[in-house]
């Protein structure tokens, strides 16, 4: 936690007993670092800032002002308008969600939600991914794609918006959100990374009721080595806006976290884009000095009061002037200026009035939309030959309300939040308590719940697409969408059963499985004996209830694929295309394996200051069930392939000349690439498949985990192929964070190099010396 009262008066000795560990609730404190550091446009942001200086400096301070709030407009429905400044022709910006395509308008695409990227493995069909979904946000005219998330991480398996993010492996998320935020900006819109930083949970959120929001809680060590560590890669990429969060970080509002804002994102990271505010959360006027650029979405404290506090020397003008600044040379970066761009928020219309049809999709994306959708698929089980079905099955009986389509999809706020299977979430009013059904009993699941839904075009769902094959292929289909305890046909040759597990933004989950859906496999695993169990998940969902059921044959986690669900997995399932997806997460055999950081930090009667202490540290999913020894049921990176791959000749190459033990900051040597690791995978079975080879790094030190994923490499393969992998170590992966120093150090010692399919299936070891 941060302890100084600023960030340069205490001497090392006592900020090495402050910040060495993670301290109780009641010292946590945010000390104020002032001034607010003025971006330089240096590097890729140069061109931009020389256009954004010029432009700006022809602005009077209202205009300036005019353009760090937001304003109520009646021409789109975009969730956030910026003032304009016509006298000098810059015609303000759109802003809208979200970070898995164009959500609450019409003619745009179901792009598979970020946990299903992130189960891909895949760090080109990411990049694609976030490309097309970058035109779609251009075509309807939004300039701020709001997404992607670099938070939550996912420090709680029920975390409401865990989905929303590609994994809680900060390292995989950070190469994945990198990835998004260069596809988004080249496609030609900004990139707005969030949540900054340590909005783990739903609960307690925001201050409502008299309440306080959460305060999380974190040392200085673990928000380095954990929850920054994709912000980071995602400010490297060039993220050219950053979201602060709702609630409190060592009990200071993020938004006017001075510290964060403008200590550790404007001077460490040197991010030279603007901080936007989560829409209306707390802040004040003295926010400006603290770091915050641009509020939503509204005027909020800024507005006329920034312009009188210019007046009276509250606020400096230089202050807003690099808020201003920030604003329009993330507007350059992305090239938005003359005819680059249509009209801000042109293609954002009410779908209940008479609206011009603006088509937004592009043809090109839709075999990206496919492959995404099967890639993030992940074959947990698969026993005695039941996929790929090698030969048309005669008889299939098909179960589960996961099944099929919801029973609308139109233009009501089910369809603008993504609840058209859990209507009832419609109901909830934000702040307020409410338990959900675990399992949207209302038809299959493509995204999950409010900011980070998309617009599907058009949903094909497992049965339909089902059908479809079947009528190929002369099938005799049978289902029941409905019924818990349905009757079972004895001749099937395989039943599949759908069932799912439903999240969203607002409210954390109450569990991680539903006796319902569990119910209804071991029904119809006790009467079928080639039982297929598909689940599509918002997350972390428990199988020890059926996996190890004898007539369970096969598994799969199905995420969030979009609007080709149902084409994809019927593919999967038939071996026209292949699983590669592997867990971005892992499945515990019991809620209580996750430890300490299962469940968020919940108020008791009468506290109105919750504290969250993260005192668990970076030991968070796989790293804590590897510390504790905790066998987990499927682990992180676990997936199953139709094929079979060796790993061999582990070849490490350290750079002596930069691999040495010493300190570095940001901008000093920390992306010095200091030691290259090869492997050569080969596919030894006979189909197609493609590989995701994993290297964790064994760090040195007590209070490191054992291992630590630092790179990934997916090859595709045909049968008898080898492909030889390298993997490219810099100085951060094998760094820790010297809060004393206030830097990141390499140490004197041995690092374990551990490659393998997964982080318990290790293949090759070796080590590291620096």
């Amino acid at each position: 936690m941060w302890f100084l009262p600023s960030h340069n008066l205490l001497g090392a000795a006592v900020l090495a007993v402050l910040c060495s560990q993670p301290t109780a609730a009641s010292n946590a404190q945010s000390p104020l670092v002032h001034p607010s550091p003025s971006g330089k446009g240096s590097g890729l942001w140069a061109s931009a800032y020389e256009q954004a200086r010029e432009l700006v400096g022809s602005m009077t301070l209202e205009e300036k002002v005019n353009i760090t709030r937001g304003f109520a407009v009646t021409d789109n429905v975009c969730a956030g308008n910026t003032g304009t400044v016509p006298r000098l022709g810059w015609p303000g910006m759109c802003l809208h969600d979200a970070g898995n395509g164009v959500r609450a308008t019409d003619f745009v695409s179901s792009f598979p939600s970020a946990i299903h990227a992130g189960a891909s493995w895949d760090k080109n069909l990411t990049h694609q991914r976030a490309f097309y979904i970058g035109k779609e946000f251009k075509a309807k005219g939004v300039n701020v794609l709001l997404g992607p998330n670099a938070g939550p991480l996912g420090r709680s398996p029920l975390g409401g918006r865990n989905w929303e993010g590609f994994s809680v492996d900060p390292y995989l998320s950070g190469q994945l959100n990198a990835e998004t935020v260069v596809g988004h900006q080249a496609a030609g819109v900004i990139t707005n990374l969030k949540h900054l930083i340590g909005n783990e949970q739903e609960t307690n959120r925001r201050p409502y009721f008299g309440a306080e929001a959460v305060s999380a809680n974190i040392d200085d060590k673990t928000l380095h080595e954990f929850y920054l560590w994709p912000f980071m890669d995602g400010v490297r990429a060039g993220a050219a806006s950053i979201m602060c969060s709702y609630q409190r970080v060592n009990n200071t509002y993020s938004c006017d976290n001075s510290k964060l804002l403008n200590g550790v994102l404007k001077t460490e990271l040197g991010f030279e884009g603007f901080v936007l505010l989560d829409w209306s959360a707390q802040h004040y006027l003295g926010s400006a000095n603290n770091g915050l650029d641009m509020i939503m979405p509204g005027g909020g404290s800024f507005g006329q009061n920034l312009t009188d506090a210019v007046g009276n020397g509250t606020v400096p003008e230089e202050r807003v002037t690099d808020m201003a600044t920030r604003i329009v040379a993330a507007w350059y970066l992305v090239h938005q200026d003359g005819d680059n761009f249509p009209k801000p928020g042109f293609g954002m219309q009410n779908l209940s009035l008479p609206h011009e049809q603006v088509d937004a999709r592009d043809p090109q994306s839709r075999p990206i939309i496919l492959e995404g959708a099967m890639a993030g698929h992940v074959l947990l089980k698969n026993e005695n030959g039941a996929l790929p079905f090698t030969e048309a099955p005669a008889m299939l009986s098909v179960f589960g309300y996961d099944a099929t389509v919801p029973k609308t999809k139109n233009t009501d706020i089910l369809f603008n939040l993504g609840y058209e299977s859990s209507p009832e979430m419609a109901q909830a009013v934000l702040g307020t308590e409410a338990h959900f059904d675990q399992a949207a009993r209302g038809g299959t699941i493509v995204t999950g719940g409010r900011a980070g839904a998309n617009g599907p075009a058009y949903i094909l769902d497992p049965l339909s697409a089902i059908q479809h094959r079947a009528y190929l292929d002369g099938t005799w289909v049978n289902w029941d969408l409905e019924s818990g305890t349905p009757d079972v046909n004895p001749a099937s040759d395989a039943c599949l059963v759908f069932i799912n597990a439903i999240a969203t933004e607002g409210w954390d989950r109450d569990g991680l499985h539903d006796n319902f859906s569990d119910g209804l496999v071991l029904h119809v695993a006790a009467r079928c004996a080639n039982t297929l169990v598909v689940v599509h998940a918002a997350g972390v969902r428990l199988v020890d209830q059926w996996i190890e059921h004898p007539n369970v044959t096969a598994a799969v986690v199905a995420h969030l694929p979009g609007q080709d669900s149902g084409r994809a997995l019927v593919r999967l399932l038939y071996g026209e295309a292949f699983f590669s997806g592997k867990l971005p997460y892992t499945i515990a055999r019991n809620e209580s394996d996750y430890g300490a950081a299962y469940a968020p930090c919940r108020p008791e009667e009468g506290d109105i200051d919750l504290q969250c202490d993260f005192a668990e540290g970076v030991y968070v999913d796989y790293r804590h069930f590897d510390q504790a020894g905790i066998v987990p049921r499927f682990e992180f990176g676990f997936g199953l392939s139709y094929t079979r791959f060796e790993y061999s000749d582990l070849a490490i190459k350290p750079d002596e000349k930069l691999l040495h033990a010493g300190a570095s900051t940001y901008v000093d040597g920390l992306w010095d690439i200091v030691a290259t690791v090869q492997a050569t995978v080969a596919n030894i079975g006979e189909r197609d498949g493609a590989e995701a080879a994993q290297l964790y790094l064994g760090i040195p030190g007590d209070d490191s985990p054992p291992k630590q994923l630092r790179g990934f490499e997916k090859v595709p393969l045909h049968p008898g192929e080898e492909g030889v992998i390298t993997f490219e170590l810099t100085r951060r992966d094998l760094s820790i964070w010297d809060v004393v120093g206030q830097s990141w150090v390499v140490q004197d010692g041995e690092y374990g190099v551990y490659v393998g399919a997964s982080s318990r299936d290790i293949r090759l070891t070796g080590t590291i010396k620096a």
